[in-house]
């Protein structure tokens, strides 16, 4: 086990002129209160198992579910374990980088469920929060994810404070939060007051609701193609496995869908946030990935970016009663009505083509051998991906060393993203469809300022596979 590694989670190695990404393997603990759309983002979520170390799958309570209430069973999570095992062979395949069924098992367990926001019980799902969070052999960051409520969390948490006191600082710049709102009080009521002090990075996402149950409201109808049944039938439901065949997509009864449409994965941003896909966005939160674009509202705490002048986010909660977007979707507002509405998801929903292309992908490796189906482009830039220059300087920007596994032809796209810059302007990119480009640095760009260029390449196979680098340029 590394005993020191840097908190940001790639470590990149100058090798001659070119930059290499070292991926090191995120830790993240899941807590889970079972609902239908966690066990649509489960699905999902195993697919990607080899992207991290997941050291534990905890099912949890939240204000919707608990115990005796819309429950989906203290064993919600045996039927995906068994399916994951029986398709397992055929990941290793892809990437020998799967963890083994056996060992996803011994870190499944039964969290505090008895009630909404229940957190005095000590439970083994608490125990094993505790467990990670005081392991001194990994000092590397755990992103403990809330599908549902934080009281397991919380618990833990209050276990350390009683227990181990002095050692609450360093299990605080340990952690990391990702909270699919906050489905029940303990955030609020206990973690913010008693670790509050530590600043432990936290997301709040109400933008999750680009792909969760109004994903037909919150995304352009442009992009609805990925989510319909005719497509999910094709790319996951039908001939791609036991685990895929699990996937609970809408059926014909239902109003306002059709037979096999995307029903709803409102806590699939949660992981996707952690997937590497060169856009670097656990470097900062507000720089933007498959799992949204957030602000900093307070403290270290992280919500999503409101497009209405002068809005005052809540001091409390920010949950389904007061999240804006839930709101604005309340007031009957949708992508194709209310531009407000449209660029509140966008930060989700941007990726929407190349997230369900690369889902379609991973249910492929469930069934087909290495050769017959389609895997990432691996990007490489020359030169630094942080950079300074000053005004008027011409930077050069070039992926000529990018490969691609399957022999694919690539196509490069290289783009300013506006909404993470901090500078507010537009740059012109000289070439931007060709594995070499350049800009010229705005003559009113000021010092501190900062450009975002993403490098975007896709393959042009079957599905089409999309991978990013981010070059982050410093105006000096």
């Amino acid at each position: 086990m590394m005993n020191k590694i840097l908190v940001v989670l790639f470590t990149f190695v100058i090798s001659g002129t070119f930059a290499q990404q070292q991926a090191v393997k995120t830790r993240v603990i899941i807590t889970s209160d079972g609902e239908i759309d966690d066990e649509c983002s489960m699905v999902r979520c195993l697919l990607y198992a080899n992207e991290w170390d997941i050291e534990g799958i905890v099912t949890s309570s939240s204000q919707y579910h608990w115990r005796g209430h819309k429950w989906a069973g203290d064993d919600w999570m045996n039927p995906y374990l068994d399916a994951y095992e029986k398709v397992y062979p055929n990941l290793i395949k892809h990437d020998k980088g799967y963890p083994t069924p056996q060992y996803l098992r011994e870190r499944t367990v039964l969290g505090n469920v008895k009630t909404e926001g229940e957190m005095d019980e000590v439970t083994a799902g608490s125990q094993l929060i505790v467990k990670e969070l005081l392991d001194k052999s990994d000092s590397r960051p755990v992103w403990l994810q809330a599908w549902g409520g934080t009281n397991t969390i919380a618990r833990a948490l209050k276990t350390i404070e009683q227990e181990h006191p002095e050692r609450m600082e360093e299990v605080a710049a340990k952690m990391r939060l990702y909270l699919i709102w906050e489905q029940d009080s303990t955030y609020q009521s206990y973690i913010r007051p008693h670790w509050g002090k530590y600043k432990i990075l936290t997301i709040n996402s109400d933008q999750f609701e680009a792909i969760a149950y109004r994903w037909k409201d919150t995304q352009p109808k442009e992009i609805h193609r990925f989510f319909e049944g005719a497509w999910m039938k094709e790319n996951i439901l039908n001939n791609h496995g036991p685990l895929c065949s699990l996937y609970k997509a809408h059926t014909k009864s239902d109003k306002g869908f059709a037979e096999g449409d995307f029903r709803s994965e409102g806590d699939s941003p949660a992981f996707m946030h952690t997937i590497v896909t060169g856009l670097r966005n656990l470097e900062n939160p507000d720089w933007g990935g498959w799992g949204g674009r957030y602000i900093k509202v307070r403290e270290n705490t992280w919500y999503d970016p409101v497009p209405e002048k002068g809005y005052i986010y809540p001091t409390g909660r920010w949950y389904g009663s007061n999240g804006w977007g839930r709101m604005s979707s309340k007031r009957g507002a949708t992508a194709e009505t209310d531009s407000n509405h449209r660029a509140y998801f966008k930060p989700i929903w941007r990726w929407s083509e190349a997230f369900q292309n690369d889902f379609a992908a991973r249910a492929d490796w469930c069934v087909k051998p290495y050769e017959e189906a389609n895997h990432a482009p691996v990007l490489k830039l020359r030169g630094d991906l942080d950079r300074k220059a000053e005004p008027n300087d011409k930077v050069k920007l070039n992926a000529k060393k990018t490969k691609d596994p399957d022999d694919d032809k690539l196509s490069y796209r290289w783009w300013q993203y506006v909404e993470a810059d901090s500078y507010q302007g537009g740059v012109s990119i000289s070439n931007a469809n060709s594995k070499k480009a350049s800009f010229t640095v705005p003559s009113d760009i000021k010092k501190g300022e900062t450009l975002h260029i993403i490098c975007e390449v896709k393959d042009n196979g079957t599905p089409q596979l999309t991978r990013y680098q981010r070059i982050v340029l410093t105006a000096e």
